[in-house]
Order: C-alpha cells, then sequence, then structure tokens
C-alpha cells in the first residue's frame, strides 16, 4: 500500500477528511525519525518496539575490484512486531 492509499484508508475508516489523515502520518513519521536520530526509543504497546542497533566497523570488499575497504560504524534502525500486529497479520 502506497502512502496515498494509506491516506485514503485512514480516512475513510476514521471519517476524516484526506489532508487530516495526511497530516497524521507525517507527523507520526517525522516524530519517530526525530525522536530515533536523537538516539531514542519508542515503544507503542501492542503495535510495536522501535529501537537502535550499533553496527560495528567491519573490513568489506568491493566485489567488482576485489579491494579491501573500510566500512564505518553505523547505527540501524529496527522495528520490533507487539504482539496486537502479530495477531491481526495471522488471523484466519
Amino acid at each position: 500500500m502506497k502512502k496515498s492509499e494509506f491516506i485514503d484508508h485512514i480516512a475513510n475508516q476514521h471519517s476524516c477528511t484526506k489532508k487530516e489523515a495526511e497530516k497524521v502520518i507525517d507527523i507520526f513519521t517525522s516524530s519517530v525519525i526525530d525522536a530515533m536520530g536523537e538516539g531514542k526509543e519508542i515503544s507503542l504497546l501492542g503495535f510495536g518496539h522501535f529501537t537502535i542497533c550499533k553496527i560495528p566497523a567491519r573490513t568489506g570488499r568491493n566485489p567488482k575490484t576485489q579491494e579491501h575497504l573500510q566500512v564505518p560504524a553505523y547505527n540501524q534502525p529496527k522495528f520490533k512486531v507487539g504482539q496486537k500486529l502479530r495477531d491481526a497479520v495471522n488471523a484466519k
């Protein structure tokens, strides 16, 4: 589902305008990005848990030239699914 389709879904499901639905999505995504950019974790009971995993520096290899290169350390965002969401996806 693309963002525009999700906006339509929210607007229809919650009887609001498409502009309001888009604003809610934008507020949520920008808030998650800002909080995680500051190193904070976010836990939404039943939905899931946004965390940051530190990936250490390592030596890599360019597959084309076989040249060794140093890959710097970085932070990887992760999402762990909550029980309510897992149950909804697996409902038969």
